[in-house]
């Protein structure tokens, strides 16, 4: 057990969210996080446990809004953002202005793209803190743990492209897949969207159906295309299209790749199987199985399958892995771990829940 006079004080900025109420699930069981600061604009002054009744038995501190808190007093040791794109440039510019010394973890997509004109182009408007945009390290754990150590702000990955570059990123690297030849299907629960009501996300608009969403032009593209690029070493425009599935988590992404020269499926998962082979949180089914969103709820873990197509040198390759876990808070918290000094894996161990 870690001693706990090395416990460090942890803020959770946009706590009223689901990856908010997530970050706090996860830490309340982190034996190293002092959760001192939380925050939420529509709910400052409330309990937390008015926003999320599970929380009723801890002690939290109460919610505050961000124009009420005093970086340089708060003393924080790291700094979860879980708020909206644009609103979290400002923010957390005022945060490491105050505060240069606490470690910021950014949930949001602000700091994912690493080109100013790349995030003007797919976002409508020029970024707000260009020279944090050039700092920010890419929170992919597993593929980019050196960088994400040294950093201060970590820009979290969103959960379909974690979904995606954790198989993808290491046969790329590899030059084992033809880079024009991605096709990425993924299905998201509804928890994705955000807890903001929306008509378009009311029960009866989205039960007992599936449909495609952000069909040729949805944001994630932008991160992906960066990402597969720089693993491949060349410019990749990959083919993306997300589907709104009625459950609540879950990531499915099937993705249809072809081998190089005379890299088959087989040799493709024997790749991956290495490379992930000492992984916690990464698990490569056995050669033919596909994973199941049901298998990952709740947990830090993604689960990747590999199979052979029916035409020759193509394969078929799944992943699963919740949204609110593995696809956003948990690995934040994954990367915390590594920006404090902690375990890796400490508060992290959750085996799924199923049923």
């Amino acid at each position: 057990m870690p001693e706990l006079h090395l416990k460090k004080k942890i803020g959770v900025l946009g706590a009223s969210g689901y990856t908010g109420a997530e970050l706090l699930r996860l830490l309340l069981a982190h034996p190293l996080a002092d959760i001192v600061l939380l925050t939420a604009e529509r709910r400052a002054g409330q309990e937390m446990r008015n926003v999320f009744p599970q929380f009723s038995p801890y002690s939290l501190p109460r919610l505050a809004g961000l124009a009420d808190v005093d970086w340089s007093a708060a003393g924080l040791d790291l700094a979860f953002c879980a708020l909206p794109h644009a609103t979290t440039q400002k923010v957390i510019r005022q945060l490491l202005t105050a505060a240069p010394d606490t470690r910021v973890v950014d949930l949001s997509a602000d700091f994912r793209l690493s080109d100013p004109a790349a995030y003007a182009r797919w976002y409508g408007h020029e970024h707000h803190a260009p020279a944090l945009q050039k700092e920010a390290a890419y929170g992919l754990t597993e593929l980019n743990r050196d960088a994400i150590k040294q950093a201060r702000l970590i820009a979290n990955p969103g959960c379909y492209t974690t979904c995606a570059q954790l198989p993808l990123i290491p046969l790329l690297r590899a030059k084992a897949i033809d880079p024009d030849e991605i096709v990425i299907d993924a299905k998201s629960g509804m928890t994705g969207a955000g807890r903001a009501a929306k008509e378009e996300m009311l029960f009866s608009e989205v039960s007992e159906g599936i449909h495609a969403y952000g069909v040729g032009h949805h944001r994630h593209m932008a991160e992906l295309d960066q990402e597969f690029s720089k693993a491949a070493g060349r410019a990749v425009v990959v083919s993306f299209t997300p589907h709104l599935i009625p459950m609540n988590r879950g990531i499915l992404s099937t993705i249809y790749v072809r081998g190089r020269g005379d890299i088959s499926a087989q040799r493709l998962h024997t790749m991956l199987a290495e490379t992930y082979a000492n992984e916690p949180f990464v698990h490569v089914l056995p050669f033919q199985e596909m994973p199941q969103t049901r298998h990952v709820r709740g947990s830090n873990l993604t689960f990747i399958g590999v199979a052979k197509d029916r035409v020759p040198g193509r394969a078929i390759i799944g992943a699963a892995l919740d949204n609110l876990t593995k696809g956003a808070s948990g690995q934040a918290v994954q990367n915390m771990n590594l920006l404090l000094g902690f375990p890796e894996t400490l508060g992290l161990e959750q085996i799924a829940l199923f049923p």
